[in-house]
């Protein structure tokens, strides 16, 4: 493509002009300035208005300001961010942009070091949005396409040794690469990766490509190494020092994996310079129709990763990388899917030094544009052949970058474009370039060119259907690459998943969408801090709050769905049998020397007694069965709990790391007996409702604030239609039967023919507490299912609440196998759980007891859910953000839930499993009050 001067490169097919060839990202001994910290900077609203002056550029004239390199314009007061989930923000008309497109100019001057006489000098950016060119002391010299991708620009010609050379970079907000760039995140421009000036010397490898590979019969390796400039490959470890082009067999070698991530440091020496290089000897395969690597099945546990910060957006920093690495390896996530372009290659040296296993996905996704091509209104760009070239040019400059990672086990073609003859030309580059690494495409849905099947969002019942029929598909490994929504209170059902990856070999895990929340740290008018999502910066076109939807929140705090995701891919399984423990290894490579097994037994939630339990080493697969220890079970409320831990520090946790934990109820399950009853409590009750001191406005609830999985798919909008947020309460009758004071009570809402009627059966204790039994029934069309069924009711302010049940964080009926049985202790503050959007949260399940500040609430026998907030149900759905929040200072609001529907992920996945609904029925629940 030639260079020209006119911008129209800006509405090309083409991928770049005056571009170098690809080659892998290496650490070498080649000199190099890093281009990093303050440019001159001007951003002007259009290209029509930009100067055209960088042939030489007056940097001291008005417009100009200083911008950090790597970051984004729009985060440092240039323009405003702005998210769409599908939709472009632009007409669709390929190649063809607004003129209203906003164009930032770079200048900065470097002095050329006087030793750099005789390299190849090299310009190198790795990463800049979306499209831009190049000038160097008044030359244009190119210009480059593929926001997430590198690119590199031989400047020799341009710059003299021991000279100043100035650089200038025009960048361009849209682009006809915008149109192969709609993935599913903020649309921020400029240069927010590392910029680097590279002298390359004569006779100096610039390029390798390392082919290490293991023979896990016979424990065996082989070792290729091949370079553009040939070389010398030392291996010290292994007494190898081979010459590049020569594959060598090795008698024995440690594979690498991600349970196991062992790496030989090595280096390729030429005569003009070193390459330092870290071998992993590992083998993808697929045998049988299962993904294997190193001859083991892979269950891929594993969550999809955008490159976020809320600071600095997708300028992440080594730290970031770092951070997510551990946050990761803590939590038992053993892989990454790449959503939905190559990330930061210093993420990739983590993966492989620290070990996870990586589907590396190509800069691509067009999900604007319709997806079948009959009868299409644009043709998507699959399927154009005027974007083959850029299309296939993405697909090597990933492959040819990331090729010496052994973490990357899949190359993945893209993310939501469609099928069309160009995804097959970068299915054949890949397979052509790399034969030794399958290739993955979700919208390949026969499984024409893709190695493994893969889908989003498959119900558990058609996962079931596709690992029980071998044949489906090609007979091809089945991975969801995108399951579980994580957006706000989520997601749910993570154990049944889990439980048709274990019972079918070939449904091999997947990919959690996604891993943190997209939250943009800002402050509102009062100068509140919040999160912004979506319309927050005055977007005409948005999709809200859709773009916070990780197991993260924007500050990297865990948020209960990754907590959550922890113990169900927990890589061991601790339960009960019988008199006895069963554990099994879920472990691939590693077996449990590096654990202690410790065991707490309680008695409702007081320590009792400690143990560390003898537990034979397991290999990989393998179960044991361990005697409990002995413990007075006769107590009601026995609990034992064990923890598998850390034996010692790895590189990513200390010693006593919990690695898994289950609990064993050792006494037998049986009816409490309360206080005798002596009469009916008809001093304590009037037609208002029930009062204990200052506990105030009882009600029936069946409402809650909508989570994002019961908003966005309609299901909030079909409660809405019954009128469960708005009921209103009329008192049948009120008196005494049968020795209790009843009222009943017809809970139903305006306009509409169905209703609640519940009994409220009131009695008194010889210890003077309350008791209530309540029974509630339906009537007339009522609606199918309810969000909740509890008590609702108001109390003087609360500090801390004390609790027995499940904990210590939220839980609900699908989202509970991180909740353990114990006594607990928190503010009420610390109860809220701070999704981006405020949402139902805080939902305790299984509470036996709990104390608000003097008064007693039980179960007998009944388990409850509680809830204990500073706001209504009312205040907490009306809110956007957190600041919208305002605490009732002198009020707590309390809910005792009968029952609660679950959680799910129908915000973007399928419906809520039937069994977690929470099915409109007769339901009765019974419990005692006191003052303490």
């Amino acid at each position: 493509m030639p260079v020209t001067t006119d911008h129209s490169y800006v509405e090309s097919f083409a991928p770049g002009a005056s571009v170098l060839p690809a080659r892998a990202w290496l650490h070498d001994d080649a000199a190099r300035l890093r281009l990093t910290g303050d440019w001159r900077f001007r951003l002007s609203p259009s290209l029509a208005e930009a100067p055209d002056d960088l042939g030489d550029p007056d940097t001291g004239a008005d417009g100009w300001s200083d911008l950090a390199v790597p970051s984004h314009w729009q985060l440092a007061g240039h323009g405003s961010p702005a998210y769409t989930n599908i939709d472009y923000p632009f007409p669709l008309e390929p190649p063809f942009v607004p003129t209203d497109n906003p164009t930032g100019d770079y200048v900065r001057t470097v002095g050329i070091p006087a030793d750099w006489d005789g390299a190849r000098i090299v310009l190198r950016f790795e990463g800049v949005d979306s499209r831009f060119a190049v000038w160097v002391n008044g030359e244009l010299i190119g210009w480059s396409s593929g926001s997430r991708l590198p690119s590199e620009f031989d400047l020799t010609g341009f710059v003299t040794a021991g000279e100043q050379a100035t650089i200038a970079v025009r960048v361009h907000q849209w682009s006809a690469g915008s149109y192969l760039e709609d993935q599913d995140m903020w649309w921020l421009s400029g240069i927010f990766r590392e910029v680097n000036l590279i002298a390359l010397r004569p006779e100096a490898a610039t390029d390798v490509f390392v082919h290490a590979d293991f023979d896990h019969l016979t424990g065996g390796g082989s070792l290729l190494v091949e370079a553009d400039v040939a070389g010398t490959v030392v291996l010290p470890e292994l007494g190898l020092e081979i010459p590049t082009g020569e594959r060598v067999a090795i008698e024995a070698v440690e594979p690498w994996s991600a349970e196991v991530p062992r790496l030989y440091d090595a280096v390729l020496r030429a005569p003009g310079g070193e390459v330092r290089l870290r071998v992993g000897f590992r083998t993808v395969a697929i045998v049988d129709g299962v993904l294997q690597v190193n001859g083991r099945r892979v269950l891929f546990n594993g969550v999809n990763r955008h490159e976020f910060h809320p600071d600095r957006g997708r300028a992440l920093t080594e730290q970031d990388m770092l951070d997510d690495v551990l946050l990761m390896k803590r939590a038992g996530i053993n892989s990454v899917r790449t959503s939905h372009y190559p990330p930061h290659p210093h993420f990739l040296d983590l993966c492989d030094e620290y070990g996870l296993y990586v589907v590396d996905e190509c800069d691509l996704e067009t999900h604007g544009f319709d997806y079948e091509p009959e009868p299409p209104k644009l043709p998507n760009p699959v399927m154009d052949e005027r974007w083959r070239d850029d299309l296939v040019d993405r697909m090597r400059r990933m492959v040819e970058r990331d090729k010496n990672h052994p973490s990357i086990v899949i190359w993945s073609l893209g993310n939501e474009c469609g099928m069309g003859d160009n995804m097959r030309a970068m299915y054949d580059f890949a397979h052509d370039r790399d034969p030794s690494r399958p290739v993955h495409y979700e919208r390949d849905g026969d499984a024409e060119f893709v190695d493994v099947y893969s889908q989003m969002y498959t119900s558990l019942e058609d996962v079931e259907v596709i690992g029980a029929d071998s044949s489906l598909y090609k007979g091809k490994p089945f991975i969801l690459c995108e399951y579980a929504h994580a957006m706000g209170n989520g997601p749910g059902e993570l154990l049944d998943y889990r439980a048709l990856f274990e019972k079918y070999p070939r449904c091999q895990g997947g990919f959690i969408w996604e891993w943190i929340d997209h939250g943009l740290r800002t402050t509102d008018a009062k100068g509140n801090e919040f999160y912004a999502y979506g319309g927050d910066f005055g977007e005409t076109i948005h999709d809200g709050n859709f773009v916070c939807d990780g197991l993260l929140f924007p500050d990297r705090t865990p948020s209960p769905g990754m907590v959550e995701y922890t113990k169900v891919i927990e890589p061991l399984a601790i339960v009960a049998d019988g008199n006895n423990l069963r554990i099994t290894s879920r472990y691939e490579v590693l077996d449990t020397s590096n654990l202690t097994f410790r065991a707490v037994a309680e008695v409702e939630g007081q320590h009792v007694e400690s143990f560390t339990l003898d537990v034979p080493v397991l290999g990989p697969g393998e179960t044991c069965v361990v005697p409990l220890p002995e413990v007075d079970a006769t107590r009601p409320e026995t609990w034992l709990t064990v923890t598998a831990e850390l034996a010692k520090e790895t590189t990513w946790a200390d010693a006593g790391h919990p690695i898994a934990w289950g609990q064993v109820r050792l006494d037998e399950p049986t009816a409490i007996g309360g206080p005798a009853e002596v009469g009916p409590a008809e001093g304590k009750v009037t037609a208002a409702g029930i009062s204990i001191d200052a506990l105030r406005d009882v009600r029936l609830d069946v409402w809650r604030a909508p989570t994002d999985n019961d908003r966005i798919p309609g299901v909030a909008a079909a409660w809405e239609e019954a009128g469960l947020h708005r009921v209103q309460h009329r008192v049948v009758s009120a008196g005494v039967v049968d020795g209790a004071w009843q009222v009943v009570v017809r809970t139903a809402p305006p306009a509409l023919q169905w209703g609640l009627t519940s009994t409220w059966r009131w009695t008194r204790a010889e210890d003077d507490s309350l008791g209530l039994r309540l029974s509630v029934v339906p009537d007339g069309q009522f609606p199918a299912t309810l969000p909740r069924l509890g008590i609702t009711f108001e109390l003087p302010r609360v500090e801390t609440v004390d609790w027995f049940g499940a904990g210590p964080g939220e839980a609900y009926a699908d989202t509970r196998a991180a909740a353990a049985v114990g006594r607990y202790q928190a503010s009420v503050d610390e109860l809220q759980t701070p999704y981006v959007r405020p949402q139902e949260n805080g939902h305790r399940i299984d509470t036996r007891w709990a104390l608000l500040s003097g008064l007693r609430v039980q179960g007998e026998p009944d388990l409850f859910g509680l809830t204990v907030r500073r706001w209504t149900t009312a205040d907490l759905a009306a809110a956007g953000h957190h600041p919208d929040l305002t605490p009732h200072e002198s009020t707590t609001y309390v809910t005792l839930d009968l029952a609660q529907a679950g959680i799910g992920s129908n915000s973007c996945g399928p419906a809520l499993s039937e069994q977690y609904k929470l099915h409109t029925a007769p339901a009765s629940i019974a419990l005692r009050f006191r003052t303490v």
